[in-house]
C-alpha cells in the first residue's frame, strides 16, 4: 500500500495570495497519477499533484497537460468530473466515511461526504466557499497540447463533519484523480491503484495513506 508524508511548510502564510502558495509548492516533490486502471480508457494525460500543509490549510497543486480541455460548469456542486476534472478523496482516522473534492479547470468545485458513491451529503455552499483556487491555462493550438494548473487552498474547517484546528500528526486515507467524462476521449487516472470491473472512484479500499507531519 502507498503511503505519502504530507509535509508541514511553515513558509506558507494564510494571508499568502494563490500565486505565492503556487510558487512554494512547486518547490516539493511532485507525485504522478501513474494508473489507467481500466483497458477501455487507455489515454493517459500528463498530470501530477504537489501537497503541503500548514497550521490551517491543506495545500493542493493539480499540474495537467492534455489533448482536450473543457470547463462547460460553473456553478458549486456541478457535474464537474464531465470537464478537464481533477479530485481529491480523503478520509481520517480510520472513518467509514469519506469527503470528495472535484474541481474543473476553472476551480468550479463539487464536494460531499458519505460511506459510499450512494450514501452521499453535498457540503454545503458557504462551507465550500471558504476555498481558494486559482487556475492558469496556457491553450495549445494545431498539434500542442493544452497545459493548466490549478492550486486549492483547503482551510481545515471545509471539512465540517470533523473539528480540526490543524491536520498536523493527524492520519488519513486519500486517492487523487483526473478525468473528463464528456471529454471527446473520456479517461480516468488515479494515483493510488484501483481494482475494479469499471470507472469508480469511490471505492475507499484503494485509497493510500496519507500522515500529515
Amino acid at each position: 500500500m502507498m503511503q505519502l508524508q504530507v509535509p508541514f511548510d511553515a513558509t506558507i502564510q494564510p494571508a499568502d495570495d494563490l500565486t505565492t502558495i503556487a510558487a512554494a509548492l512547486r518547490k516539493g516533490e511532485k507525485q504522478p497519477l501513474a494508473f489507467a486502471p481500466w483497458a477501455g480508457y487507455s489515454y493517459k494525460p500528463d498530470v501530477s499533484f504537489s501537497i503541503a500543509h500548514n497550521t490551517n490549510h491543506l495545500f493542493l497543486q493539480y499540474a495537467v497537460t492534455e489533448d482536450y480541455l473543457q470547463a462547460a460548469h460553473g456553478k458549486t456542486n456541478d457535474p464537474v468530473y464531465k470537464d478537464s476534472c481533477v479530485e481529491f478523496f480523503i478520509s481520517f482516522n480510520n472513518d467509514a466515511s469519506y469527503y470528495n473534492f472535484e474541481f474543473n479547470c476553472i476551480g468550479t468545485v463539487l464536494a460531499a461526504y458519505g460511506k459510499s458513491r450512494t450514501e452521499r451529503s453535498w457540503l454545503p455552499e458557504d462551507v465550500l466557499q471558504k476555498i481558494r483556487c486559482h487556475s492558469t491555462i496556457q491553450k495549445g493550438g494545431g498539434e500542442k497540447k493544452t497545459h493548466w494548473e490549478l492550486i486549492i487552498a483547503l482551510p481545515v474547517n471545509v471539512f465540517c463533519f470533523h473539528s480540526f484546528s490543524s491536520l498536523k500528526g493527524v492520519k488519513g486515507k486519500a486517492n487523487f484523480y483526473k478525468c473528463g467524462d464528456a471529454l471527446p476521449v473520456p479517461h480516468y487516472l488515479a494515483w493510488s491503484n484501483i481494482e475494479s470491473e469499471k470507472p469508480d472512484f469511490h471505492l475507499p479500499q484503494f485509497f493510500a495513506t496519507l500522515l500529515f507531519v
